[in-house]
């Protein structure tokens, strides 16, 4: 299968889910797979799919604060976007392949990718507990998310539909996460402190190095993949844009 990577850098959170299901599409149509490394205009919450938000959160106090609110095409917890970089897969998904197993190679790369900035992370494992239904996506790990002593440093969902999958997560700099109660209309489940590269590195990587040890990690372990074209990129969005611009769809439960 051809890869391809494309760095989309800072934009706002209805944009780049509209890439994220965009691509999807392309997976479909094209038979590649993309890996692609972005991150937020300005700080955004992302809500799960599924996740009941309506009354847990005030969209005028999120406006106040300057804080971005969006829905992910993908399911799980709130989480906030501030200081981390996000990375997406989206690929086609052959119908023998189990869930579990594309989720196992993505987080091989991810693995090596953290190891190449001088990290060393583990999966969760299956015996982690589920979060509580108030808590945000960092509460807890999930079994196979990446840890560092058992506390959680990249946050993953994937979803799987039509013959396409996409997987995105949070690979955390800096720990925003404990600003998601301070927004909350409603009281969350206290979220254990999560694992972060500056508290692991005693530096804060920037943008570019975690990008570069994404790009790496994918070339070392599909080949050298090719670059997107951003327009391109941008014309398989279009079609999503309306919707993740939507307070309909963001705050629909």
């Amino acid at each position: 299968m051809r890869w391809r990577f494309l760095d989309s850098g800072d934009l706002d959170g209805a944009e780049q889910m509209s890439l994220d299901a965009g691509l999807m599409d392309r997976a479909r149509e094209t038979g590649e797979a993309l890996l692609r490394v972005y991150g937020w205009s300005r700080p955004t919450l992302s809500f799960g799919r599924h996740e009941s938000v309506r009354g847990r959160f005030d969209p005028d106090v999120l406006e106040l604060e300057n804080v971005g609110a969006v829905r992910r095409p993908t399911g799980g917890r709130v989480l906030m976007h501030h200081h981390e970089v996000t990375y997406s897969v989206t690929a086609p998904a052959p119908e023998d392949e189990r869930l579990k197993e594309s989720y196992r190679r993505i987080n091989a790369m991810l693995m090596a990718a953290i190891a190449r900035l001088g990290v060393q992370v583990a999966a969760a494992p299956v015996s982690t507990p589920r979060r509580p239904g108030g808590a945000a996506c960092f509460a807890e790990p999930s079994a196979g998310e990446l840890v560092v002593d058992g506390r959680k440093l990249v946050g993953s969902a994937q979803v799987r539909e039509r013959g396409a999958l996409l997987q995105h997560g949070s690979i955390l700099i800096d720990d925003d996460q404990p600003r998601i109660a301070e927004l909350a209309a409603q009281p969350l489940t206290p979220a254990l402190p999560a694992a972060t590269l500056r508290a692991c590195l005693g530096r804060s990587p920037t943008y570019d190095e975690v990008r570069d040890a994404l790009g790496a990690a994918l070339a070392e372990a599909e080949g050298e993949p090719s670059g997107l074209d951003a327009d391109e990129a941008a014309r398989f969005a279009a079609p999503h844009r309306a919707r993740f611009s939507s307070a309909e769809w963001t705050w629909r439960i």
